[in-house]
């Protein structure tokens, strides 16, 4: 149990992160609408807006790493992986991370504090254009992205013993999904009750329905 609430607490910090993260997006989308009209409209282009575009998506995809680790949605190539049983997945992945992972983020963290060090002494500026923006916040946020990363990494390391002792994976703080992904969750799923099955499994259904007659409305009024 206190196991859990460590993978819980842990798989929250990634979560809290990666969601708050994820608003950058509005941010990066104002400032693309803004410079193609500034741009074609205007005839007035900004100079370093490439850099700033750059800077938003690279930290958007950064600190979102960690919370793609907590909901098992990094890619995967699970032809063989999916029809092992648990404790041979927990040892795999638990030597793959001990062996590659620890290290690989081990070193990430150590050269861009370096990085980011190097950056903030000399008031490091982007070079892509004339008069570019500062950089140092932007490369400060490698170590911090790789520090995330590595707590994820942690937690991941302890689900797979926990797994080793009980012949079962330790129960994952879950977000949302999409839906394919729900119906086939449930539809291989051992301990949902039938009933229950069939009601989310029409549910989600339900979802996709509405969407694609949205979306022929759409099409139609246009």
């Amino acid at each position: 149990m206190n196991a859990q609430r460590i993978l819980y607490a842990i798989d929250g910090i990634s979560t809290w992160v990666g969601k708050a993260a994820a608003w950058l997006i509005i941010g990066l989308m104002l400032m693309v609408v803004t410079e193609v009209f500034k741009r074609y409209i205007m005839n007035m282009p900004t100079a370093w807006i490439f850099d700033a575009e750059n800077m938003l998506y690279g930290t958007l995809f950064m600190m979102c790493g960690a919370y793609t680790l907590a909901q098992n949605a990094h890619v995967r190539g699970d032809f063989l992986y999916s029809s092992m049983r648990p404790r041979t997945q927990a040892t795999l992945d638990i030597i793959l991370y001990v062996v590659f992972f620890v290290p690989g983020i081990a070193a990430l963290i150590y050269a861009g504090a370096d990085y980011a060090g190097d950056s903030w002494r000399i008031a490091e500026h982007s070079n892509v254009t004339a008069d570019g923006p500062p950089v140092y916040h932007f490369k400060t946020v490698i170590p911090i992205a790789g520090a995330m990363v590595m707590l994820q990494g942690l937690a991941e390391i302890m689900r797979c013993v926990v797994c080793l002792k009980t012949g079962e994976w330790p129960a994952r703080l879950k977000d949302v999904a999409e839906t394919d992904v729900i119906e086939e969750q449930l539809a291989h799923s051992e301990y949902v009750d039938e009933e229950d099955r069939k009601r989310a499994i029409a549910g989600a259904q339900k979802i996709d329905e509405t969407a694609r007659q949205r979306g022929m409305g759409s099409e139609l009024q246009s």
